[in-house]
This record gives structure tokens, C-alpha cells and sequence, in this order.
């Protein structure tokens, strides 16, 4: 299967399938989790209107620290497609 991908084609290849599984696996667990995030709170909203401002904030620090892992794997994917 991979018996045309030697020399530096095949180190080429295997950067560029390390880099799409880099951002690919990167992203989704930031994605689930700032839609939980997001559910989670209009849930509260709807429950409480008046504590509205208080469950936004805390949600929007949520949401930033799950987006800095998805920023993380970008730079790595990066990283392993024009460094390494």
C-alpha cells in the first residue's frame, strides 16, 4: 500500500497526514465541548433569567480556555507540516 512512498515523498506524506490528524483530533474535543458549554447555559438562562450576565461570563472563560486546546493543535499541526 504505501510501497511508492519512500525517500522524501514519503516523508512529505507522512508530515501532511501527521499535521490533518494534528488539527483533525485537535479540534474536535474543543468543538464538543464549547457546544456543551453553550447548551449548558442557555439551559440556565431559561431556568434563572436573572443570573443571565453571571452564567455569559463564566461560559465565554469557558469557551476561551476550550479554544486555546483547539488553537494548541493548530500551531502543531503547523509545527510538524513546515518545521519538521
Amino acid at each position: 500500500m504505501f510501497a511508492g512512498l519512500t525517500g522524501p515523498d514519503g516523508v512529505d506524506a507522512a508530515k501532511a497526514i501527521g499535521a490533518a490528524i494534528a488539527i483533525g483530533i485537535g479540534g474536535l474535543g474543543p468543538g464538543i465541548g464549547i457546544g456543551l458549554a453553550v447548551k449548558g447555559a442557555m439551559e440556565a438562562i431559561g431556568r434563572n433569567p436573572e443570573a443571565a450576565g453571571e452564567v455569559r461570563s463564566t461560559m465565554i472563560v469557558g469557551a476561551a480556555l476550550a479554544e486555546a486546546v483547539a488553537i494548541y493543535a493548530f500551531v502543531i499541526a503547523i509545527i510538524i507540516a513546515f518545521v519538521l
